[in-house]
C-alpha cells in the first residue's frame, strides 16, 4: 500500500486541532520546515550529467486511454519552468479521500505543507539525444499519482532514461482526470477553473476520477487483484505508444503540451525496456512482467504482494530487483516474493537501514525531521542517503540486465547489499513453514 491512512488521517487531525491559531501555524511552519540548522527542504536535483526535463501526455482523452508524465535527459535551458510538484488542488481532495479525512480540513495543511514544491525537471524542454535511450515504465503506489515520485524518475532520466511514469485510472490513484465530450456549447474553456493544467481542445470538458475506497464488508483481494491486472495494462499500454512515437507515428496529446514529440523518433532504444514500481506499483511490475516480454528486468520498491494470483509468480521469466524498507515487510509478503525465487533467473532482494513505506516517494523531503516522523513519511536515515542507495541500486541492476554500456557497474555491491546501510534479502523473520 502506498499511505498509511487510519494512522496519518489521527495524525493529521491532530496537527489541525492544534495549529487553529496564527500562533501555532507559525510553530507548524517550524517543526515541517526544520530548523534553521536541518537541511533544506525540497526535492533533491538529480545527479547525472544530463538535465532533465517533463511533460504529460494523454492518448485518448476517454479513461481508457494512457496518461503518464514523461522524464527524459534535456538541453540545456534557461527559460523553462519546473512545474509544481501537486500540478493542481484536486489531487490535494483526492489525498484527504483516501486518508478519509474532512477535503476542507485537509486542504489547508497540504497546500500549507506542500503546496509551494516543484518538481526537478523542467516543463517541456527540448529533447536531447546523444545516443538512444532506454526506457522505463514507472507504477505508483496507492493512493498516490503520476507526480510523486519525482526523485527516482528525474535521476533516471539524468543518467539517460526515458521514464514514462503513468498515472492509472483504476481508481486506485488518490485521484486523476480525463476528458468528456462537450454537449453544453456554452461551457468553453474560459469558464472553466483555472488551473496550471495545460490547455485541451475546446470541446472537451475535464472529470475527476477519485479514488476508490473499500466498500462495508468488501473483499479486498477481489478489487486489488482487478486493479493490478489494469494498471499492468496500462503499463503496456504506455509502453506501446512510446513505441509508436519512437516509430514516427504522428501522435495527438490531448493535453496539447508545447514539447514536441517527434524529436523522440528513433531515439529510444527498446530492446532495452523495463519496468518499476512502488508497493502496489511493485505488484504491477511483477504483474506486468508476466504479461509482457518486452519488459526485459523489474524493479519493485517496498512491493505490496497482496494483489497477485500466485499462479502469475512461475510465469514470470524476466531478471526482478526487490528494494524494500525495514519497517514495511511482514514474514506473508516476503513469502510471497520469494516464491519468485528462481536458480536460473536471478531475483535480488535487499532492504534498506532505517527506511519506511514512505521513504520512496517524494513526501519523505519535504517536512522536518518532527513532522516527517510523525506521519510516517520519514525514518531514521537520511532520507537523500535512502533515495541514493535505492537509485544507485537501481541503476547498477539495470546496466546488469539491460545490457547498458555504462558506469553503473560502480555500484553492482548494493546489489547484493554490501554497504552499512543495506540488508542482503531482508530484515523479516520467515518460519520455513511460511515459505
Amino acid at each position: 500500500m502506498c499511505f498509511y491512512g487510519g494512522f496519518v488521517q489521527i495524525a493529521l487531525k491532530r496537527v489541525y486541532e492544534w495549529a487553529k491559531t496564527e500562533r501555532r501555524w507559525y510553530t507548524l511552519g517550524f517543526f515541517a520546515m526544520g530548523s534553521s540548522c536541518s537541511n533544506h527542504l525540497g526535492i533533491p536535483p538529480a545527479k547525472g550529467p544530463n538535465p532533465v526535463g517533463c511533460t504529460d501526455f494523454m492518448m485518448d482523452h476517454t479513461a481508457q486511454g494512457s496518461f503518464f508524465r514523461l522524464y527524459y535527459p534535456c538541453q540545456e535551458t534557461e527559460t523553462a519552468e519546473k512545474p509544481d510538484w501537486v500540478p493542481s488542488m484536486e489531487y490535494f481532495y483526492g489525498l484527504a479521500d483516501f486518508m478519509k479525512i474532512n477535503r476542507t480540513l485537509s486542504e489547508k495543511i497540504f497546500d500549507y505543507l506542500f503546496g509551494s514544491y516543484k518538481i526537478p525537471a523542467y516543463t517541456d524542454a527540448p529533447f536531447k539525444c546523444n545516443e538512444k535511450c532506454p526506457v522505463i515504465i514507472f507504477s505508483h503506489g496507492l493512493g498516490a499519482f503520476r507526480t510523486l515520485y519525482s526523485a527516482i524518475c528525474a535521476e533516471l532520466a539524468s543518467r539517460g532514461f526515458i521514464v514514462a511514469s503513468v498515472e492509472h485510472r483504476d481508481e486506485s490513484a488518490s485521484a486523476t482526470f480525463y476528458f468528456r465530450e462537450n454537449t453544453e456549447p456554452e461551457v468553453t474553456q474560459k469558464s472553466l477553473p483555472k488551473t496550471s493544467s495545460p490547455p485541451v481542445q475546446d470541446h472537451l470538458v475535464k472529470e475527476w476520477m477519485y479514488y476508490r475506497a473499500l466498500q462495508r464488508g468488501e473483499s479486498e483481494f477481489p478489487l486489488r487483484n482487478k486493479q493490478v491486472k489494469q494498471r499492468a495494462d496500462e503499463c503496456i499500454m504506455a509502453l506501446d505508444k512510446l513505441t509508436e512515437i519512437n516509430s514516427g507515428v504522428a501522435v495527438q496529446n490531448v493535453l496539447q503540451t508545447q514539447f514536441d514529440w517527434t524529436t523522440l523518433q528513433n531515439c529510444m532504444d527498446l530492446c532495452r525496456t523495463a519496468v518499476m514500481g512502488h508497493s502496489f506499483g511493485g505488484a504491477t511490475t511483477v504483474e506486468a512482467l508476466c504479461k509482457e516480454v518486452k519488459f526485459k528486468c523489474g524493479v519493485a520498491l517496498d512491493a505490496w504482494m497482496v494483489p497477485l494470483d500466485d499462479e502469475i509468480f512461475p510465469r514470470v521469466k524476466q531478471p526482478i530487483f526487490f528494494i524494500n524498507s525495514e519497517k514495511f515487510q511482514w514474514a506473508g509478503n516476503i513469502s510471497r516474493m520469494k516464491k519468485l525465487d528462481s536458480t536460473v533467473i536471478q531475483r535480488k532482494m535487499i532492504t534498506i537501514r532505517g527506511t519506511v513505506h514512505q521513504s520512496f516517494p517524494d513526501f519523505t523531503f519535504l517536512t522536518g525531521n518532527w513532522l516527517g516522523k510523525l506521519l510516517k513519511l520519514k525514518g531514521e536515515i537520511d532520507p537523500e542517503v535512502a533515495i541514493d542507495l535505492c537509485n544507485r541500486a537501481t541503476l547498477a541492476f539495470l546496466q546488469r540486465h539491460l545490457g547498458l554500456e555504462k558506469d553503473f557497474n560502480q555500484w553492482d555491491r548494493l546489489i547484493d547489499g554490501e554497504d552499512e546501510n543495506l540488508i542482503p534479502g531482508t530484515n523479516v523473520i520467515l518460519l520455513q513453514s511460511a515459505i
